[in-house]
This record gives C-alpha cells, structure tokens and sequence, in this order.
C-alpha cells in the first residue's frame, strides 16, 4: 500500500466507558512499542498516526492514536465498519494497518 509497513495482529473490540463511548482495538503491546520507536517522530498531536486498516472486506484511511493509559496505540473502529462486518464488543478480530 504506497510503500507504508503494513502490520496485523488479533486483538479485541472494546468500548470506551462513556455514554456512547467510541469502539477500539489496542494494538499489541510489542508491535506498538515497534512502531513508535520507529516512528515517533511522524506522530502529529496527541500522539497519532495516519494509518490505512482493513478488518473482514472494509479497508478505510484513518489513524491510530498513542494512548499514555494502556501504553499502545488504539485504532477506532468506526460504526459504519462495525456494521458491515457486523463486529460485537469483545468481539475478537483479525485487523490489519498500514502505517
């Protein structure tokens, strides 16, 4: 994909604990720590990184954010990707990134 580091992993769909909170997977600890030695020095603010992702058919442009809390980057899955691949929370899934 235009030349970018493609990576996948198997992580799980969460939510964020706020009403209506956004839906993730966390990025593996190893791989993120990878990328961001890496490529730190690309991340815009607060920590993100423009990214291309495809779960199941759907293959979107988006980014991944570094999230100090859980120590890796989180990818937001967005319910329009969600719906047609019909992803649940806890829901384990096969991601992979462009990065």
């Amino acid at each position: 994909m235009n030349g970018k580091i493609r990576h996948e992993f198997t992580a799980k769909i969460w939510q964020h604990d706020s009403p209506y909170g956004w839906h993730f997977v966390s990025l593996p600890q190893a791989l993120a720590g990878e990328i961001r030695e890496h490529l730190k020095w690309q991340e815009e603010g607060w920590g993100r990184l423009k990214a291309n992702a495809k779960i199941g058919g759907c293959e979107w442009k988006t980014a991944i954010w570094f999230d100090t809390r859980h120590n890796t980057y989180l990818l937001p899955i967005k319910a329009e990707i969600r719906n047609k691949e019909n992803l649940k929370v806890n829901q384990e899934i096969k991601v992979t990134i462009w990065i």
